[in-house]
């Protein structure tokens, strides 16, 4: 009895351990949660210091930087050198710069073994980080040696006083660069050796602004200085290459026994793509589409062959190929079918020495390049471009987008309590980048860019990273390996914006990782979206969504995303080889390279969203619930009257229901959504998402988990979720889309709706529900050559709305 009452004992003991470890856990959560809760991340209004949109009085010069706050620097031009003198050695010098403003120095690159250098760089001091009254520019000469104790020789300087630096604003032509006798330490010219030089105080709306170096961009490792500039580049033009496999003929076949099987295979830079496999004979068929994507000026070259072995696998045999170069490929603009061409192939290489072997065998094709389409590489709901790839086919712009990128307030550190922050911002095939602010969590940008708008119905992107580049090596990776660190995303949708207003808003940045989410600060933006002709944005409206081709021969849900990961591919290396490049991590997340990936947290988002469409049905069943079970008998009462004057009078059902929503319309005017969309983190349920649905979400594709089968089953898994989840996505965005028709997101669009509301109730009022009735029906019933393969007016502008996919992170 004793042992069982110790036994009793030590197991409630355990039990209440047990318990009191939950507890502990559910509060961790719990206060991690109200932690999160008490973070704001709604987005603010400011009111920065812009000339935009107000009269330029005193000192104030006019500048096309209306949209940011003017930054003062001193430029200094160190163009070339002459007769510089000998410092010891017995021939010419290794001469270099060195500008000096305070504690701030920049250095030129050094030149062996010459008197006549020329260096033409350009140095910027921030005027706010001004301490001393004089600009030194001091020439040395790089000593040859690799000892400790290696000093740099003087050879001479110039100085300058800070108040007596001109001042220049653009358009003003550049500052003329003028000889500068050198002066030893003592202030006595020099006999030998001369400077050309230019100092003056600007803006960072010179054009010596974005190659400069900046002395708020200074790093240790000048090699890698290049990754600090600001720098605009341009997506290349992409077009889809179809090829269509026809048949084959007089195939030479190896081993007819087994179960090997024959198909085509395409070869296009780094992708292969293969056709079905068909049983083996002389003469197969395929009649099917191989598509891949193609960058322009198309130098590339189209590796087709066709293979013999199992389909499924690596193990097969080459039976001819051909090379097809790109430049000699047909480009068509509209659905006009190419003619096939028959394709001598070339004998595999186990046949070029047999010259008795009779090899004939040939391939029939269709390729084309198909300049009909909109290569879509970023996600459908957040396109920022929908034209089409042919340059014929582009119709002018409608308007301008205008960003102003002012700072960031309060960035969390993302290495060693420091962050290097920069702006990537993305619309169209313009991409731009900020400079880099070297260890500053308050950094200050202050730079604008423009961009030509030719759909309203676009979104454009803006993302901070943190450069990982700067302290690397000549390759610029980082010293462990770093990367450019995502630290949060903005997204904008131009529909949203009322035209030439300047929205100054203080936008959150969240980032999501495997912890949870986290907010890393705010960045303060400065938007602007101009359009001249009013009706020319209406008319866009009414127009297909996406070129005629995707209408007229769309591609499937397939095609879509395989293409669109290769065209991301493709972007990735085109940017890899600019100066700085663009790394793979910053394309790929400004593109949503992962935005179809099975996740927890999206899923269950997409289901709410779901669920709050139909809470408007939901509501109406229980009203009627409650008229049923005469819960109140005056209800009751007066809503069986409603019904036998409906069935009577049906005439009166649409124009109540008209009425209804213009009414409704112009209630809501009044809560009319004053800030643009942000991310939203109970939306996203980012602030509700486990440890273990992040791990899931944030794990590669294919996955990195051992285990043979379940790891394959786990991948396929994650596959046919993520076009589940992308179907719920796609379903709330139209409820979601009708819901804006009313809600005033895009003033435009329910200006347009209210107008065709009132015309609406004019119209059933005059004709009879019946006529209405038959005229829809006859319509929808029309025979098939009475129709139009593109989609109807309604379709189009519902197309347009927004919806709140905006905000999911």
């Amino acid at each position: 009895m004793a042992n069982q009452n110790q036994n009793q004992n030590q197991n409630q003991n355990q039990n209440q351990n047990q318990n009191q470890n939950q507890n502990q856990n559910q509060n961790q959560n719990q206060n991690q949660n109200q932690k999160k809760q008490k973070e704001d991340f709604s987005v603010k209004e400011t009111t920065p210091n812009i000339s935009a949109g107000r009269v330029i009085v005193g000192d104030r010069l006019p500048t096309s930087f209306d949209l940011v706050e003017q930054m003062q620097f001193l430029f200094a031009r160190v163009v070339r050198a002459k007769d510089l003198p000998e410092t010891g050695g017995s021939g010419p010098c290794n001469p270099f710069v060195e500008v000096k403003l305070g504690s701030f120095k920049g250095t030129t690159r050094v030149f062996e073994k010459t008197s006549n250098p020329e260096w033409n760089q350009v140095f910027a001091f921030s005027k706010e980080r001004i301490q001393e009254q004089v600009l030194e520019i001091v020439v040395n000469e790089k000593e040859v040696g690799s000892g400790a104790d290696q000093k740099d020789s003087f050879i001479g300087r110039i100085v300058f006083t800070i108040s007596d630096i001109p001042i220049r604003f653009p358009p003003d032509s550049p500052l003329a660069p003028q000889w500068y006798k050198l002066e030893d330490q003592n202030g006595v010219k020099l006999v030998h050796g001369e400077l050309m030089v230019s100092v003056w105080m600007g803006s960072q709306a010179d054009e010596s602004f974005p190659d400069a170096w900046h002395s708020d961009a200074t790093t240790t490792n000048v090699e890698n200085i290049a990754y600090t500039r600001s720098k605009v580049y341009i997506s290349p033009r992409l077009w889809y290459l179809r090829v269509n496999v026809i048949q084959a003929q007089d195939l030479f076949l190896k081993n007819k026994s087994g179960n090997n099987e024959i198909f085509i295979q395409g070869v296009l830079g780094n992708l292969a793509l293969r056709s079905c496999p068909v049983k083996i004979n002389p003469n197969p068929s395929w009649n099917e589409d191989l598509m891949f994507v193609a960058a322009e000026p198309f130098d590339e070259s189209l590796l087709l062959s066709i293979e013999q072995g199992q389909g499924n696998s690596n193990k097969h045999e080459s039976l001819g190929s051909c090379m097809i170069h790109l430049k000699d490929v047909e480009r068509r603009i509209d659905a006009t079918p190419t003619a096939s061409v028959w394709y001598n192939l070339e004998k595999p290489k186990e046949l070029e020495g047999k010259e008795e072997v009779t090899f004939n065998t040939k391939l029939n094709l269709r390729i084309s390049l198909d300049g009909g389409y909109h290569v879509l590489d970023e996600a459908t709901h957040y396109s920022s471009d929908l034209r089409p790839s042919s340059k014929y086919l582009n119709k002018p712009s409608i308007g301008v987008l205008e960003l102003g990128i002012l700072n960031a307030v309060g960035l969390s550190p993302m290495k060693k309590d420091r962050t290097d922050a920069y702006c990537v911002a993305k619309y169209g095939p313009k991409w731009v980048r900020t400079r880099t602010i070297v260890d500053c969590l308050s950094p200050r940008w202050n730079e604008q860019y423009t961009w030509e708008v030719y759909d309203p119905c676009t979104v454009i992107t803006i993302v901070v990273f943190d450069n990982g580049y700067i302290h690397g090596g000549k390759n610029g990776g980082g010293k462990n390996g770093d990367v450019d660190k995502r630290i949060g995303k903005v997204r904008i949708r131009l529909s949203t914006l009322e035209s030439d207003r300047i929205y100054t808003h203080s936008y959150p940045l969240i980032n999501l990782h495997t912890q949870g989410a986290k907010k890393m600060g705010e960045i303060q933006l400065a938007v602007r979206f101009s359009c001249p002709s009013l009706l020319n944005v209406l008319q866009t409206y009414a127009q297909p969504f996406l070129p005629t081709m995707h209408y007229i021969c769309p591609l499937s849900m397939f095609q879509l995303e395989s293409l669109r990961n290769q065209a991301a591919a493709i972007t990735t290396l085109r940017f890899k080889r600019a100066e700085p490049p663009l790394s793979k991590e910053v394309v790929e997340f400004m593109l949503d390279v992962r935005a179809n990936v099975w996740s927890m947290r999206r899923g269950r988002a997409q289901f709410y969203r779901i669920a709050g469409l139909l809470s408007g049905l939901v509501s109406f069943v229980k009203k009627i619930e409650e008229l049923r079970s005469w819960k109140s008998s005056v209800k009751s009462i007066v809503g069986y009257f409603i019904f036998l004057f409906i069935i009577f009078k049906p005439g009166v059902i649409l124009p109540a229901t008209f009425t209804f929503l213009f009414f409704k319309g112009i209630w809501r005017y009044r809560l009319r959504p004053r800030y643009p969309s942000h991310m939203d983190m109970q939306l996203s349920h980012a602030d509700t998402a486990t440890n273990e649905e992040l791990e899931e979400e944030f794990d590669n594709f294919p996955t990195k988990l051992s285990g043979g089968n379940l790891s394959k089953k786990y991948d396929r898994l994650r596959g046919i979720s993520g076009r589940v989840l992308a179907v719920m996505g796609d379903l709330a965005t139209q409820g979601e889309r009708v819901q804006s028709l009313i809600s005033w997101r895009d003033p435009r669009a329910t200006t347009l709706f209210l107008i065709f509301c009132l015309v609406a109730i004019i119209f059933t009022c005059f004709i009879s529900f019946r006529v209405i009735l038959f005229l829809w029906v006859t319509y929808l019933l029309r025979h098939p050559r009475l129709r139009f393969d593109l989609p109807a007016l309604p379709q189009n502008f519902l197309r347009r709305m927004p919806a709140k996919s905006d905000s999911m992170l």
